[in-house]
């Protein structure tokens, strides 16, 4: 048997601030509690949270300043990628539109990683969609697959970022597929989008890809709608 290896002090620091921050324990724009009070708070030593502030303030969550009290910063206005992809791993904390919100994002950009998939790199693209599951496989099998699929496909695209900000959300998407995909609709309509995929890209059609990928990202977004 594998144990999962414990989180160390300063991780575990991390990860109750923000869940305060969350929470509202922590306002937007307050202040933290004394150095002394936080860690006895939160159940660390003193150096203990001082690495794990220092992380925060990198990511984006507080604001430190020499002499001054820490500030929770606004994450909305003031965030960054790292701290959406921190509050991805809280899926309790989203708002209702959260994972919509993503799946905006997602129609706006899988198109042209696609595409530039079909330019630069197509047969990646081709072996992967050579063995596409059944869409009476399970909903866990749908989930893996798509997000593997949307991962090759922007390692395929030359770009990494597309590929960093894929992964910065995989346990999110992976965890809401399987909601998604519990709907046998989703998983035939998807299953009939890897076929049509495949065949775009075996026949050399890049307006397909585009057109194809923009439209079922697109459709994906009423799918969520319903199954939420």
């Amino acid at each position: 048997m594998q144990w999962d290896q414990p989180e160390k002090p300063a991780e575990l620091a991390e990860q109750r601030i923000i869940k305060a921050i969350l929470d509202g324990v922590f306002p937007i724009n307050s202040s933290l509690p004394s150095e002394r009070e936080l860690s006895t708070r939160i159940g660390v030593t003193r150096p203990t949270l001082r690495e794990a502030l220092q992380r925060l303030s990198r990511d984006g969550w507080i604001e430190i300043h020499q002499g001054k009290q820490t500030r929770v910063r606004d994450i909305w206005s003031e965030g960054n990628m790292n701290v959406l992809s921190s509050i991805s791993r809280f899926p309790e904390h989203l708002s209702q539109n959260f994972v919509e919100n993503l799946l905006q994002i997602r129609y706006l950009l899988c198109p042209t990683y696609s595409f530039m998939a079909f330019k630069n790199n197509p047969e990646i693209v081709i072996h992967f969609l050579s063995s596409i599951p059944e869409f009476s496989d399970s909903p866990e099998i749908y989930s893996e697959y798509d997000f593997n699929l949307h991962l090759k496909l922007t390692q395929a695209s030359g770009n990494p970022i597309f590929t960093l900000i894929l992964n910065g959300f995989k346990e999110l998407f992976t965890q809401k597929a399987i909601i998604y995909f519990h709907d046998e609709r989703a998983r035939i309509y998807s299953y009939n989008f890897y076929k049509e995929l495949q065949k775009a890209f075996v026949d050399q059609k890049s307006e397909t890809v585009y057109s194809l990928t923009e439209k079922v990202m697109k459709d994906s977004i009423s799918f969520w709608k319903n199954a939420s």
